[in-house]
């Protein structure tokens, strides 16, 4: 490696340390940038790359909420703004056990490539909490809610910071998180909070946009092989929303999905998903799919097991990082599967990835393959300035227009180094060079 990265690389993981995810995703970005720092000095001579891995403001807050026995709980908050070169921070919350500042500050990092991609001026943020809203009523979720955004509304903005939806953060989050920061300002600052529901000023699609984004960027990386998702075997991990609507779509172009999963295990059903049964489990009852066999009359459950070892031509790991490891990789190749379209935020671990280029495997990393997400976000905020309401058609055009420029995107720049067919690096290089342009520009 260029004795520069290194050298970056070393003060990365010296100032970070404890946080291991995170030091993963810079070390990803980092490994594919040389042929980049070897054409442009001036990435060395204004240290571009250091500015870069360190976030512009980190923000940890306490968050106490009380339960229906009113039992008093103490929760931790977080936001942080990772670069904002080319806009208002912009990326999710998310409510989860497992959430620390070193998953958040990862998240972080991988968004501003991400929202680089999509060619919306906006930049790199990421937030949440490690509160878990499973098995909490409405109104322990709304005082969470409302708690958090009691310290977090000092520091967001149409112009500075707008958070969103993530894992654990839906639309009933969005809503209580969006009401208390009406009610706290006593202004109604649509453009404030993306995820809202159409009624309160959100955008149409924007709950199916980044599973659709992830089937779309898999059907232009097939097209460039002259396939189609048509009849294609898939298998999808996760079953929340990204999982649903990736599934939803690859319905829609003729493919079959045979296998999604949730924390406790994976169904598989050989004649295809039922989509109205997984729908009814999770976004109505919000039950677990070992439930799936009998509500469905079909299918069977397999728990604690992945969907990885099912026969498949293509596979969307959409749950969570790191959920598809080496020995997963190598069933899926095995299985002769053809392509892996990322829908969650670094799913694939650096091992499993190695393996899919070397076996010649279409891979599409998630700053590109899970961009769809925060496009429609960005388009949500565009309307709420404009004081305007798109069709469901309208956004998913612009959403598909996006994904195809993505894809575009990774194959010309990965092409300038003669490896037109590595979108992890095409990913990489134009998220980065976009933004280090923009850096350069605003001076030191």
């Amino acid at each position: 490696m260029n004795a520069y990265l290194n050298r970056v690389l070393e003060v990365v993981k010296k100032r970070n340390h404890s946080e291991p995810v995170f030091l993963q995703a810079v070390s990803e970005v980092l490994n594919t940038l040389e042929p980049v720092i070897n054409a442009h000095p001036d990435v060395e001579e204004l240290n571009l790359l250091e500015r870069m891995c360190e976030p512009e403001r980190q923000l940890i807050f306490r968050v106490v909420w009380a339960d229906d026995q009113g039992k008093v709980h103490v929760n931790r908050g977080f936001r942080i703004g990772f670069n904002s070169s080319l806009g208002p921070y912009k990326g999710g919350l998310r409510f989860h056990p497992s959430v620390n500042i070193g998953i958040i500050k990862f998240l972080a990092f991988e968004q501003i490539f991400k929202n680089s991609l999509t060619g919306l001026l906006i930049g790199g943020g990421k937030g949440g909490s490690d509160f878990d809203p499973k098995g909490k009523s409405d109104a322990e979720v709304m005082r969470f809610c409302q708690s958090f955004m009691t310290e977090l509304h000092h520091h967001i903005g149409d112009r500075t910071d707008v958070p969103a939806g993530d894992i654990g953060v839906g639309a009933r989050e969005i809503g209580y998180l969006f009401g208390h920061y009406k009610r706290l300002t006593q202004r109604f600052e649509s453009g404030v909070i993306t995820g809202k529901d159409v009624g309160m000023g959100g955008s149409m699609a924007r709950k199916e946009a980044t599973g659709y984004g992830a089937v779309y960027f898999a059907r232009e990386m097939l097209a460039e092989r002259e396939e189609t998702l048509g009849g294609k075997r898939c298998v999808v991990s996760g079953s929340g929303n990204v999982a649903i609507y990736a599934i939803q779509k690859l319905n829609q172009l003729g493919a079959t999905v045979v296998a999604c999963s949730d924390s406790g295990g994976s169904v598989f059903d050989e004649n295809g998903i039922d989509l109205d049964v997984i729908k009814w489990l999770k976004e109505i009852e919000r039950k677990r799919l070992s439930e799936y066999p009998s509500v469905a009359g079909k299918g069977e459950y397999r728990p604690d097991q992945k969907v990885w070892d099912v026969s498949c031509d293509c596979a969307f790991p959409c749950a969570t990082q790191n959920e598809l490891e080496k020995e997963d990789a190598e069933f899926l190749i095995k299985n002769d599967c053809q392509l892996i379209s990322e829908g969650a935020n670094m799913p694939c671990t650096p091992e499993a990835v190695e393996l899919f280029k070397e076996h010649g495997v279409l891979f599409g990393p998630g700053k590109a393959a899970n961009a769809g997400g925060v496009a429609v976000s960005g388009l949500e905020m565009q309307q709420n300035a404009g004081l305007e309401s798109w069709s469901f058609e309208e956004v998913d055009k612009h959403l598909q227009l996006i994904m195809k420029s993505i894809h575009t995107k990774c194959r010309e720049f990965a092409g300038c180094y003669d490896q037109p067919d590595n979108y992890q690096l095409g990913a990489n290089i134009a998220g980065f060079m976009r933004v280090a342009e923009a850096t350069k520009r605003h001076g030191h």
